[in-house]
């Protein structure tokens, strides 16, 4: 009797022993399925967020040149012409000087540059609406107007900034907020000082677009008031852009 009891006791100390082992072993199993699961959702979740790819391109067209004023300047010329004929009477040969022509005068016009205005007060940029469209390769001269954008294509836009204050802009940059899959706002690196009246064209373009009708793109200059205008109501264009 005492024996069968020692049995009983090691068989159910065994199967303790041995079903701590196999929960120990799963729990691992699971830990380690768990962990690959993760990884694996991280590898093949569709990549919707990072910053987009912006293509920017720009031609800087200064103001008109300066009007030019005509001023006539006379300028006299004197011909002379008549030479004295000898006389057959002995006499003292006297000689009759020749008049003189009636002077000619002619006109040259001469362009003169017009005075110009020192610049004074301040600048005041503006952006223009331009065209809705699309690139077809990663360079902006690869541009095509089109008011929706084909699959596949990136969609770009054109405006124009203008100085149409009385001063220099100085240093100056813009924003633009882009209607892409993570909604991205590019912000542009420092731009060239805007004299009054210059003017730069811009071809904004950008990848990672989203399928989807009027989707909004607002250019934004001097979107950090940098530069001291005198008018600031006039910095924000909106765009609408069809994507298939």
């Amino acid at each position: 009797m005492y024996i069968y009891t020692m049995n009983t006791e090691k068989i159910q100390s065994y199967r303790l022993a041995a079903t701590n082992s196999l929960a120990v072993v799963g729990f691992i199993a699971l830990l380690g399925l768990g962990v690959w699961g993760a990884v694996y959702s991280a590898r093949y979740v569709p990549g919707t967020v990072g910053a987009a790819a912006v293509y920017l391109g720009s031609l800087f067209n200064p103001a008109p040149g300066a009007n030019v004023a005509v001023v006539p300047t006379a300028t006299s010329t004197i011909i002379s012409f008549g030479d004295p004929v000898a006389s057959t009477t002995p006499a003292v040969a006297t000689t009759t000087p020749a008049k003189p022509s009636a002077p000619t005068t002619t006109t040259v016009p001469v362009l003169v540059p017009a005075p110009t205005v020192a610049p004074y007060g301040l600048a005041d940029l503006t952006v223009y609406a331009g065209v809705v469209g699309y690139l077809t390769t990663n360079a902006t001269d690869s541009f095509i107007a089109s008011t929706t954008v084909p699959s596949g294509a990136r969609p770009a836009v054109k405006f124009t900034v203008k100085n149409i204050g009385t001063n220099w802009s100085g240093t100056w940059r813009f924003s633009a907020s882009i209607p892409t899959r993570s909604s991205y706002t590019y912000h542009s690196t420092t731009q060239a000082s805007v004299g009054p009246g210059d003017s730069i064209d811009y071809i904004l373009g950008f990848d990672q677009s989203v399928k989807g009708d009027q989707q909004p793109l607002v250019i934004t200059v001097n979107d950090d008031s940098i530069v001291r205008e005198s008018n600031s109501t006039n910095n924000s264009i909106e765009f609408k852009i069809n994507v298939r």
